[in-house]
């Protein structure tokens, strides 16, 4: 098992600035509002996990493919993400007040499984899980994994701690803004490769 650290830092940026505007920041506010914090962290973070693992062994599928197509498909995908967070596609805070739900729980384990279950539901297909696939498939399973893995729990904690504070005064359409961006060059980029690679 070799660790590439670009690769690392390269999913930690784009999934935490993909993650960021997301339904779930906003469902991880909502439910720490009404729950203790850490159980909830520990129920988001348990169902990122699982979701990275479906998201990698997907990736790694995708590699078996001709080099070609494998880039291919990673532009395709990049630009898929660069078209939904330009257009506005990321999540709104009412999606996670409903996500979240609205009665008050208490004790562990129903706030973990109120919280793995709120973000293992919704994040089926979701564009950070598109996006984890695609970079394992193109800088490596476990360099992916632990990049997309601390950006999720990373984006879950930082709305537990400061999520209304983020809300009220940085402008997410800006960070959906540069992670569209940067997935959009990473598209431009991936397809550059097929030629000269």
């Amino acid at each position: 098992m070799s660790l590439d650290p670009l690769a690392i830092l390269t999913a930690f940026g784009l999934i935490f600035l993909a993650e960021l505007p997301d339904k779930t920041m906003f469902a991880s506010l909502a439910m720490g509002t009404r729950m203790r914090p850490l159980y909830v962290w520990f129920g988001t973070s348990t169902a990122f996990l699982v979701h990275v693992a479906i998201a990698i062994g997907a990736g790694h599928l995708i590699g078996l493919l001709p080099g070609w197509s494998v880039k291919l498909v990673s532009a395709l995908l990049f630009a898929f993400g660069a078209f939904m967070l330009l257009r506005g596609g990321g999540g709104n805070e009412e999606e996670g007040e409903d996500a979240a739900g609205s009665r008050t729980v208490t004790g562990f384990w129903p706030v973990y499984s109120t919280a793995f279950m709120a973000v293992f539901i919704s994040e089926w297909g979701d564009l950070t899980q598109i996006t984890t696939a695609n970079l394992a498939a193109s800088n490596g399973t476990w360099s992916t994994a632990i990049g997309s893995a601390a950006a999720l729990m990373s984006v879950s904690a930082l709305a537990l701690l400061a999520g209304r504070f983020i809300a009220t005064r940085v402008p997410l359409k800006t960070v959906q803004r540069v992670g569209g961006l940067c997935m959009l060059g990473l598209a431009v980029w991936s397809v550059v490769e097929i030629f000269v690679g």
